[in-house]
């Protein structure tokens, strides 16, 4: 969701006659786009803004903004704390930008107020052939240890004829490849008007019928939300890409209700378990926290018990953050940071090499790959993503945005290789 807001922050300065600078030193505007999911992106962050303010002491005249959950987060202190900051605004603010840079005062101006979805604004997209498609905004889950909530408000669904239009428009100006995007993507549609309700597995269908678009996915599901039309929607739709990424965050009951998740490990193994009959394929990614308040050795022991069980082809793992204003930045519990990251490790390991093991099924195998460009470790080859969703460098000359059949020859637990199936490609 940042990475499609950052575009459009782009795509409406481009609008302004704004270009990017090479280096931060040479900018008129430095605007930073933030994320507030862990403590440790807000660090990192207040490293960058130390540097800018820096920058503005030497040029006075140059405007520094910054947008974001962070910013949301801190709205009643921003300028306070950072003085030179120039604008600030929240998630759904945006569009406010604009406003501001046309305005005849620059200086520490707010905009926080959650709004309707904020305009169809330009955007700068990273590649041609592929888009973010924002359907809804907003979370109505109270996870305790999650800031969303706070950040970007109550959960709002876009108008799926609005949605359809946005795609068409998409597909043709050469997009092949759309993410629909979403705090909690499957529970879209539950506020839409009566007159043109649809459901998730609905929308889906809707974009599947366009003409032109290739690849369809989605993130982040909920499991509580996870249900067999959507499942079913996977095996008979033929863009929509078999890859799942099903957040799981502990293995464990009991900290799953800490967690105030909805779900417990039991609902959560019954998902991948339907999903594994609709779809046997189906490549499923997830997230998992590590050292929640309270978590135990046997709690911790669930998690990897999960991990062994689904088989994840990859995850992402993090070692639990406090965030401010949530309900587990105050439980009692917190573990040491040895135990934490002891646990990370092992976390890492199994799932690493249940990702490998998982790997080796496309070993062999001829496979669809929507080429980026080069290959980040070799020039020579090129670089792709198969519709599992696994990164593949593979010989060929292909251009971004062809897709591509490869002949897979190897498989680590991040990525395949191969060779590019001559006279076989996709048109």
């Amino acid at each position: 969701m940042n990475a499609h807001d950052s575009e459009r922050m782009k795509g409406m300065l481009e609008s302004l006659g704004y270009s990017e600078a090479a280096e931060r030193a040479d900018a008129d505007l430095i605007l930073f786009n933030t994320c507030s999911i862990r403590e440790a992106a807000d660090n990192r962050f207040i490293a960058h803004l130390g540097e800018a303010k820096r920058l503005k002491s030497e040029d006075p005249g140059r405007v520094v903004g910054v947008g974001g959950c962070w910013a949301q987060s801190v709205k009643d202190e921003v300028f306070e704390r950072f003085p030179f900051v120039d604008v600030a605004f929240g998630p759904g603010q945006i569009h406010r930008l604009a406003e501001f840079l046309a305005s005849d005062s620059l200086t520490a101006q707010g905009y926080f107020e959650f709004e309707d979805f904020s305009g169809h604004l330009p955007d700068k997209r990273e590649r041609e052939f592929q888009a973010w498609i924002q359907i809804s905004q907003g979370c109505n889950c109270r996870c305790s240890y999650c800031i969303v909530p706070s950040t970007r408000g109550r959960e709002q669904s876009r108008d799926p004829v609005e949605l359809t239009a946005e795609v068409e428009r998409l597909a043709a100006d050469g997009v092949r490849e759309v993410t629909l995007l979403g705090q909690n993507v499957n529970s879209y549609g539950r506020d839409v008007p009566r007159e043109r309700k649809t459901t998730f597995a609905e929308l889906l269908a809707l974009v599947d019928s366009v003409a032109g678009i290739e690849r369809i996915r989605y993130t982040s599901p909920h499991p509580k939300d996870m249900r067999e039309d959507v499942i079913r929607a996977h095996a008979e739709l033929p863009a929509l890409c078999e890859h799942i990424h099903l957040p799981l965050q502990s293995g464990s009951s009991r900290i799953l209700k800490a967690m105030r998740r909805t779900y417990d490990r039991g609902r959560y193994l019954d998902r991948v378990a339907l999903i594994r009959e609709h779809v046997p394929d189906c490549a499923l990614t997830t997230d998992i926290i590590v050292g929640f308040p309270g978590e135990t050795e046997r709690d911790f022991a669930e998690t990897l018990e999960v991990v062994e069980a689904v088989g994840y082809d990859g995850a992402f793992t993090f070692v639990f953050s406090p965030r401010r204003g949530t309900e587990a930045a105050t439980l009692e519990g917190r573990l040491a940071h040895p135990v934490k990251r002891e646990r990370m490790e092992r976390l890492v390991e199994a799932v690493q090499r249940r990702a490998r093991e998982r790997a080796q099924r496309f070993v062999g195998r001829t496979m669809e790959v929507l080429v980026e460009g080069p290959s980040r470790t070799d020039p020579a080859r090129l670089r792709g993503r198969s519709r599992h969703n696994k990164a593949v460098n593979f010989e060929g000359t292909g251009a971004p945005g062809d897709l591509i059949e490869v002949e897979i020859d190897a498989a680590t637990s991040m990525t395949l290789s191969g060779q590019e199936r001559l006279l076989s490609r996709v048109v």
